[in-house]
């Protein structure tokens, strides 16, 4: 595929398309044109309704570039780039408007483009640092907010809103400061949201780096003890959480070493044990199979792995169930499931994991945020599934995975009775 065709894609032309509608909507409810137009008496009268409606139009592309990007499986650097900074132009000239107009004051203008400015710094911040601040709520009920409230000053003033609602105009004139101010308390929670997340990159907390130097065990130690805990047959490592649950991880990523010696210590238990193990791997693509042949002399215990990113794969190659996959999607601990027992029928290895999820930094569902992953492991006489929610970007979570992964090998087979 050509540079051109990677960047121009639908969603990214939408978006584009998005920030280019912004002065036809300024033009329209700013300019004079209905004077221009001596055939159309009631021009005046529409106009407001009119910009309003290329407002709405241009806000509701927002939902139809995001959905274009995800279900074709194009997100862009330029399009995650673009796609806010479209929001923000297109906000912001509508506020904009509504002071030129002496509908609106000064003030909440000042204080949700405060924080724009301050959420975009914070955000720079995290990136120099290789962190990713996920956006929460919060921010997406502000936008929405503003948006409603934005439409209601654009019409409230106009003489068919007046007329039509006479008596009544009060109750809409309230109505529409109530969702002004509720947007203004929003977008203050919003950034406070940010400032929490971000306390210990701006010095207001320790990071969790100096966290664990102060705890005076680093990722050394801890994988040690990892590879200690394995040597005793039947004892599963402390890092395992019962297959099953649900639960948020340290968003900071497993380290080289940790990853390794977590590998080492998988192939001397399944040497002990008699056992071969295979991978079938989505969101990792591959490098469960990876840390385990990165070791010398793996191959006496991996048999093989099988990378399924899409579900045509995940059917032909694994014999994923189509019924599973178009009811539940991938991310989901039965399809996990039958593709660790493809993995282990195809390969013929005694016990096999699979993984399936959503490592970012798009792709959410509903129910299933990123970081959102399903493992599921399968042998002779085993199976067992395990959901996890992890934090951090699409790097983390994918070395989380492949840590997590290893671990359940790990404990299955330590706890396994020997073949």
């Amino acid at each position: 595929m050509s540079a051109d065709a990677k960047l121009w894609t639908p969603a990214n032309v939408v978006t584009v398309a998005r920030i280019c509608g912004v002065p036809l909507f300024i033009v329209v409810m700013l300019s004079p044109w209905p004077e221009w137009l001596s055939f159309w008496p009631d021009a005046a009268l529409w106009k407001p309704w009119i910009a309003t409606l290329v407002f709405i139009v241009l806000a509701a592309t927002d939902g139809l570039d995001g959905h274009l990007a995800r279900s074709r499986n194009e997100v862009t650097n330029f399009g995650k780039f673009v796609d806010p900074l479209a929001d923000k132009i297109l906000t912001t000239a509508a506020l904009l408007v509504l002071i030129e107009l002496k509908v609106l004051p000064s003030w909440p203008v000042f204080i949700i483009l405060c924080r724009e400015f301050i959420v975009a710094g914070i955000r720079m911040l995290a990136a120099a640092e290789g962190s990713v601040i996920a956006a929460s709520w919060y921010g997406k009920a502000k936008t929405v907010t503003q948006i409603i409230a934005i439409v209601l000053f654009l019409v409230k003033d106009s003489s068919v809103v007046v007329d039509a609602f006479g008596a009544w105009y009060p109750a809409l004139y309230a109505v529409s400061w109530a969702v002004m101010l509720a947007a203004v308390v929003l977008t203050i929670v919003s950034m406070l949201d940010y400032f929490s997340k971000a306390r210990d990159l701006l010095g207001f907390a320790p990071s969790k780096k100096a966290q664990r130097a102060d705890d005076g065990k680093g990722a050394r130690e801890a994988a040690n003890e990892r590879r200690n805990a394995a040597q005793e047959p039947g004892a599963a490592p402390a890092a395992v959480h019962a297959p099953g649950a649900v639960c948020a991880d340290d968003a900071d990523a497993p380290s080289d070493v940790e990853l390794r010696t977590l590998a080492e210590a998988v192939l001397s238990t399944a040497r002990k044990r008699g056992a071969t193990v295979a991978t079938a791997e989505s969101l990792t693509g591959g490098l469960i199979a990876a840390t385990l042949t990165s070791v010398p002399g793996s191959s006496d215990v991996v048999e093989g792995g099988v990378v399924s990113y899409t579900f045509d794969v995940k059917e032909r190659l694994l014999g994923v169930s189509a019924a599973r996959l178009a009811e539940a999607g991938a991310v989901d601990e039965q399809v996990a499931l039958q593709m660790a027992c493809g993995a282990a029928e195809q390969t013929g290895a005694s016990l096999a994991v699979a993984v399936t999820g959503i490592a970012g930094p798009g792709g959410a569902e509903p129910g299933k945020p990123v970081g959102t992953v399903c493992f599921g492991l399968a042998g002779e006489g085993f199976s067992s599934t395990a959901r996890r929610a992890f934090d951090g970007d699409r790097e983390a979570v994918r070395r989380q995975t492949v840590a997590f992964a290893l671990e359940l090998l790990l404990f299955a087979l330590s706890d396994r009775p020997r073949p």
